[in-house]
């Protein structure tokens, strides 16, 4: 008999293990369960060495045994144990040993928008909260949603009053709103901000009994897990840069501390995904480099993420495995597609509104990242954005129809880039200068040692070639800002924990007075 790896069993443990002929000098079985055993002439002596003979069987059958256990094949194919540490449970371990893919269904087309109502009626739907911007609703793609929600005999109810980049009253205003409505289905158009609004009025209507702070994130909230069944969530988005239509992530400032942070579940990403590039026409220039630039950190920081493998600690029941689970072969993929296509096509997109082979492609480099970040996550360029983005004095980007200050998502991620790559390259350089070379660096003659230098130069070049402001004392702060944009990144535990090195508070300073001028 051979088994895996070129191990045998000879003839005597292979009746034995495979069920051969038995050694000679031992009873076989006969059909009515009993044994031929030897003439009862010298039957004691005969007894005795059967059972020495059979005793010596047994401990060569259990020793080989224990050789196979050793020496098993570790393929898929063949192993039960393939994914658990040899002689290691899964709770027996430190560190993870396993990553799971969650992604929301996704479909993609000019137009795909109209098929809402549709997919409404297939699920059954009666009672439907339609979530958008004040903006937004006044435009042709939301009027192309009601649309197809009328024809299709689908009942609903609008709620306009999102906020650009969403606050925990923000939030909790459109929970009340869901949870009055007694919805069964939603459908959210517009950006992340909308998007990910509408993901917690599902979650917490679905869940009338919770405190806010149950599925917040911890050390903010709680960090409970979701274990109560949503309705189905439609997502249509119209900016390229969250992702927000494949991820279980809702992101929001928490008003009284000053800082973002979020639910990360994935119970709460949406149902289906309607991703229409004809949507993204109507995007003005700078909202378009923004949420590119969204992109291309989610790319950048979930390609150089800890491995999913180094991450601590290992989940005692799968519920709990964040969504957030590092680096894996996975999301490395959809990250460095989607960073070829960022590089490709962000600039023709920002430069030319009617470009929309460049637009079409940004919203789909979107949905990549997202699917790739969205399972490996992020790290210090969105940890540290939260507090640049919360601590927000008097700046107001341009093109971005608001009434309070504003530093959009995108422009606070991007602004720490160039540092924050510079000071993680020593772990993973052949990474970096891969992405480096993605984005048009030279690095036939690069050094290991010269992998951060040598991506940070080419963001710069990137973002001064697509008019970013320059660093963070250009948008309002100072270095007097950093010890409160340190203690803004100190709860961001879900994401900085993710970078591939660790981080004290005088380097998250250095990082902050790095960032304060770009070019």
């Amino acid at each position: 008999m051979v088994l895996c790896q070129g191990l045998s069993l000879g003839p005597e443990t292979a009746a034995r293990v495979g069920g051969g002929e038995a050694p000679a000098g031992i009873g076989r079985r006969r059909r009515g369960g009993g044994r031929d055993w030897p003439a009862a002439e010298g039957a004691g002596p005969r007894r005795e060495a059967l059972r020495t003979a059979m005793a010596a069987s047994r401990d060569r059958v259990a020793h080989l045994l224990r050789q196979l256990q050793r020496a098993a094949c570790q393929c898929p194919s063949h192993s039960h144990t393939y994914s658990q540490a040899p002689g290691l449970s899964p709770s027996g371990k430190t560190t993870d040993y396993a990553f799971e893919m969650a992604v929301s269904n996704i479909r993609y087309g000019a137009g795909v928008t109209k098929e809402v109502g549709m997919d409404l009626q297939n699920m059954g739907a009666k009672n439907v909260c339609l979530m958008t911007d004040k903006n937004l609703s006044q435009l042709p793609p939301v009027q192309t949603v009601m649309d197809s929600l009328v024809k299709n005999g689908i009942n609903f109810k609008v709620y306009d009053n999102v906020r650009v980049e969403p606050t925990d009253r923000s939030f909790m205003e459109a929970i009340e709103f869901a949870r009055r409505g007694a919805f069964d289905a939603y459908v959210a158009m517009g950006g992340g901000s909308t998007i990910d609004t509408c993901k917690a009025a599902n979650l917490y209507a679905s869940s009338p009994d919770s405190d806010f702070l149950d599925y917040v994130n911890a050390p903010i909230g709680k960090g409970k897990p979701v274990t109560v069944p949503l309705k189905p969530l439609i997502a249509v988005p119209t900016t390229s840069g969250t992702g927000s239509e494949t991820t279980g992530v809702a992101i929001f400032d928490y008003e009284c501390l000053k800082v973002k942070t979020g639910i990360a579940s994935r119970a709460i990403k949406p149902t289906l995904g309607l991703i229409d590039p004809l949507h993204t026409l109507y995007m003005p220039e700078r909202v378009i480099a923004n949420s590119g630039f969204d992109v291309l950190c989610h790319a950048l920081e979930s390609y150089t993420a800890l491995p999913y493998h180094m991450r601590s600690p290992c989940p005692a029941n799968p519920i709990t495995r964040p969504a957030y689970q590092g680096s894996n072969p996975i999301s490395d993929i959809w990250a460095v597609h989607a960073l070829r296509i960022v590089a490709k096509y962000l600039k023709r997109a920002v430069r030319n509104p009617d470009d929309v082979e460049a637009r079409s492609n940004m919203h789909l480099a979107s949905a990549f990242a997202g699917i790739g970040f969205g399972n490996a996550g992020v790290h210090l360029c969105h940890g540290m954005s939260y507090p640049i983005s919360g601590l927000v004095k008097t700046y107001k980007a341009k093109d971005y129809n608001v009434d309070h200050p504003l530093v959009p998502h995108g422009l606070s991620v991007v602004l720490t880039s160039p540092a924050v790559f510079t000071f993680t390259a020593q772990m993973s350089p052949e990474h970096h200068l891969e992405m480096a070379e993605i984005l048009g660096a030279d690095t036939r003659t690069a050094r290991i040692p010269d992998a951060g230098p040598v991506l940070a130069d080419t963001l710069r070049k990137f973002l001064f070639d697509l008019d970013v402001d320059d660093g963070l004392a250009a948008i309002g702060y100072s270095k007097a800002d950093i010890p409160a944009l340190v203690k803004g990144t100190l709860p961001q535990e879900r994401v900085t924990k993710l970078a591939p090195r660790p981080q004290s508070e005088e380097d998250l300073s250095a990082l902050f007075e790095a960032s304060m001028k770009l070019y």
